[in-house]
């Protein structure tokens, strides 16, 4: 190690997000900054990138991160001197189908929302823009002034120029190989001339990056699928200026290229995944045998869209490896595995995020968190699954599909099911169960009564699983249920320092007495949300932690990096070892009474507390408490006594009426209730306070604890925003994003909404300013359409016995 080079910062890949991060880094003021290319930058697939730059995502934060892409390209030429040929024309994205022209307009509430502007405009107004389209089947379009298009490797090249200025050592024409781990940190990098050792290690290797992070023991889901775009000859009378054009009904988009070409790109069925048994050779600013047959389906496409691309020949097709990742979206933070190590990487569109992504990294890497929640795009979302052969490629080439199709909400994947089983699979796929996916678990969303066939018919309006979900909604309500929750993510707390650890993690106060359940939260430094979740109590110094199933990574990694170093305290992951049978509704004691050896009466057996016992033969941990607002138990059984027990209680809930119930009912049941999801209704970005769980922060009964001074400033000073939850008479088709106006101005933004069965109304959450907390008229923008809604005070369901049902 003594011959190794030594830096602050050692940057893996020479593509746009290396180069972005380089530069932000040392914009921030940071010295000793070195970035390691193992040929020459761009020469990945940052080059034959088409260079589109769109904003607009389903995500609030991926947008503002996208924007500061376009604020970063903005100034970049005036600042380092070099042209990038950026160019802010607009795009214009067309709806040639009724269920297109509905998702523009959810595509223009989002970006009201997300403070984007956004244009609905009609055929004319689009075929006035790009006079090249037949305007004849659009039905409207969607145009964002503020998008453009940009040439990649100039841009690529000029923001490495913009690092080099400030100090930035980059280094081509050297390989990384292999890195030597000690303790959890990567403690030197070995290249193919000598080595490098740094206090922080990036991984921003593109298609590389799964490859190399394997060998630190790092599951990196990520990986390329080839691309195929085409440029055509000289088009007569090429219109100047057009914006970028996306026809996502038929599959393809437009970039005006130089010389009066275009550029014809899409997504077709069946890519071919590249670099899935070993990236070939070196690979470097290489292209892939072009398929003119898998082509052929968007040439005709784009015959359609813009006739003249009939009678003009191509120059050339394109074809090259582009970065995915297991879900489609960008793999970026801090490994989990490493104390050291911090991965960007899997962008499908990294021209459009590189100079957003580049800053956000920057503040992640100096502040140990980024500015906007990003867990959309969070490595820590991913399990081991995510990152195989069998899972990846058959995932990333379903997504590359359904890039531009219509992909409606609820709408499930159709590859790499079954990864995931409990062991009451069968059971209750012969019993009806519609399963989605959720981290590679198979989990039931409805259940088809007899007759109905059991398979998912999605779109904006009319599901065919609704009246069967709000059926099983009022079976929780007013008779009994079982639901099959055994992919709960599970951990067990344990060692002489578990209570000082789990202290110092929680807002509440975990000196509670065995048996006790708490329902709390993990914050940051700065009071925000990092986990919410439930322990239990098993012992002096032994907790039982309960999160969501796509959590557990995320939520162990948190918990694992705030545990003294003394080993006094440790965390082990228990979910294969407990299934998970949900035994709730009115009627849940009189099932669960029938089978339990032990007393199982409000008296013996209060809310918020748990107790070993025995149903039928086995041994279960029953925690009572639950998350649809009613009388219930979470059954945490040994695996291999879920069927026996989920069968003993079917068998004595039968004639009480006792139903199955899937994951759909229980988020209308949740919204009802007043409880929040992580990821959604409660983030980072948020506090116990201004998310309504004030209750659960407990300043006068604990000591320190993560987030304590930021929390106590907010008590004391009042919080910015709050949590509030709105009625909607009518049932209207809400999936989150939606707009929340007040007097015409946007104030807020739609987190979770549903429909409340039971209340017979939509329900929604969303944050608004402190000011207008207190108001109770307002509109909520869904699809382009205005609805009145009432902001309601507390739960909208809530019975007053849940606690002491006899």
């Amino acid at each position: 190690m003594s011959g190794a080079v030594h830096c602050k910062y050692l940057i893996v890949g020479g593509g746009i997000i290396g180069c972005s991060i380089a530069y932000h880094l040392a914009k921030a003021g940071e010295k000793d900054i070195v970035l390691l290319e193992k040929a020459s930058l761009t020469e990945g697939a940052t080059w034959h990138a088409a260079g589109l730059v769109g904003q607009l995502r389903s995500s609030r934060n991926t947008t503002r991160m996208l924007q500061r892409s376009v604020e970063l390209y903005d100034r970049l030429e005036a600042e380092t001197g070099q042209a990038i040929d950026w160019k802010k024309v607009g795009s214009l994205r067309l709806a040639s189908s009724p269920d297109r022209m509905m998702e523009v307009k959810r595509l223009a509430t989002m970006a009201r929302s997300f403070g984007l502007e956004m244009q609905v405009i009609t055929a004319q107004e689009a075929y006035e823009l790009f006079p090249l389209i037949d305007p004849k089947g659009v039905l409207g379009a969607a145009f964002i002034p503020t998008d453009g298009q940009v040439d990649p490797a100039s841009l690529c090249q000029a923001i490495a120029a913009g690092a080099r200025r400030q100090g930035v050592t980059i280094v081509q024409g050297k390989k990384v190989l292999d890195a030597t781990v000690t303790d959890g940190r990567i403690t030197e990098v070995q290249t193919d001339d000598g080595g490098y050792t740094a206090e922080t290690v990036v991984l921003a290797a593109g298609m590389w990056s799964r490859e190399l992070g394997r060998k630190l023991g790092v599951n990196v889901p990520a990986c390329a699928v080839e691309h195929q775009y085409l440029v055509t000859e000289p088009i007569p009378d090429m219109p100047k200026d057009l914006p970028t054009l996306r026809d996502p009904d038929r599959l393809v988009y437009y970039k005006p290229d130089a010389g009066g070409r275009l550029v014809i790109g899409g997504y077709e069925d069946d890519t071919v995944p590249f670099g899935d048994r070993g990236i070939p050779g070196e690979f470097a600013r290489q292209l892939l045998p072009e398929n003119f047959d898998r082509f052929e389906p968007l040439a005709t496409y784009a015959g359609q869209v813009t006739p003249v691309v009939n009678t003009v020949g191509v120059r050339q097709l394109i074809n090259g490896p582009i970065p995915y990742s297991a879900d489609g979206d960008f793999v970026m933070g801090k490994a989990p595995e490493l104390d050291n190590l911090f991965v960007a990487t899997g962008f499908l569109y990294g021209i459009a995020a590189g100079g957003g992504a580049g800053a956000i990294m920057a503040e992640w890497i100096l502040e140990g968190r980024p500015s906007l929640d990003l867990w959309p795009l969070d490595i820590r979302r991913f399990s081991y699954h995510h990152g195989t052969r069998a899972f990846m490629y058959p995932r990333a080439v379903e997504h590359y599909a359904h890039h531009y199709k219509m992909r409606y909400p609820g709408q499930e994947s159709e590859v790499a099911r079954g990864i995931r089983r409990s062991p009451l699979y069968e059971t209750l796929k012969a019993r009806g169960a519609v399963y989605g996916s959720k981290n590679g678990w198979e989990r039931p969303n409805w259940f088809a009564p007899q007759g109905v066939e059991p398979v998912d018919k999605p779109g904006f309006t009319g599901q065919n699983w609704t009246p069967h979900v709000a059926e099983e909604h009022r079976a929780v309500r007013e008779g009994v249920a079982l639901i099959d929750q055994s992919s709960f993510s599970k951990f067990e707390l344990r060692g002489p320092g578990a209570l000082g650890a789990i202290q110092r993690l929680a807002v509440s106060n975990m000196d509670k007495p065995a048996g006790s359940v708490i329902y709390t939260q993990l914050c940051n430094e700065r009071g925000g949300i990092e986990a919410d979740l439930t322990v239990t109590r098993l012992g002096e110094n032994h907790f039982y932690i309960v999160t969501g199933s796509g959590f557990g990574v995320h939520d162990a990694h948190w918990i694992e990096s705030q545990l003294p170093k003394d080993g006094s305290a440790f965390l082990i992951e228990v979910t294969s070892g407990k299934a998970v049978v949900n035994l709730c509704g009115p009627k849940a004691r009189q099932v669960l009474e029938q089978v339990a050896e032990e007393d199982v009466s409000n008296e013996a057996f209060p809310f918020a507390t748990a107790r070993q016992i025995t149903i039928g033969a086995a041994p279960v941990l029953a925690i009572r408490i639950g998350y649809v607002g009613e009388l219930g138990w979470e059954l945490h059984v040994p695996t291999e006594y879920g069927a026996h027990v989920y069968e003993t209680l079917q068998a004595a809930g039968a004639p009480l009426g006792l139903r199955d119930v899937g994951y759909r009912a229980i988020e209308s049941l949740r919204l009802e209730k007043g409880y929040v999801y992580w990821s959604a209704d409660v983030t980072p970005d948020y506090s116990p306070y201004e998310a309504g769980l004030g209750f659960r922060v407990h300043l006068k009964s604990k000591g320190d604890f993560i987030g304590r001074a930021a929390l106590e400033k907010q008590k004391a000073e009042g919080v910015a925003r709050r949590l509030c939850t709105f009625t909607v008479e009518e049932a209207v088709p809400v999936f989150g994003g939606e707009t929340i106006l007040k007097d015409g101005e946007t104030v807020g933004l739609v987190s979770s909404a549903g429909f409340g069965t039971t209340v017979g109304k939509t329900v929604l959450y969303g944050y608004l300013p402190s000011k207008l907390a207190k108001e109770d008229e307002f509109e909520i923008e869904s699809f382009g359409q205005h609805f009145r809604a009432r902001r309601t005070a507390g739960p909208l369901y809530d019975p007053q016995n849940e606690r002491l049902k006899a």
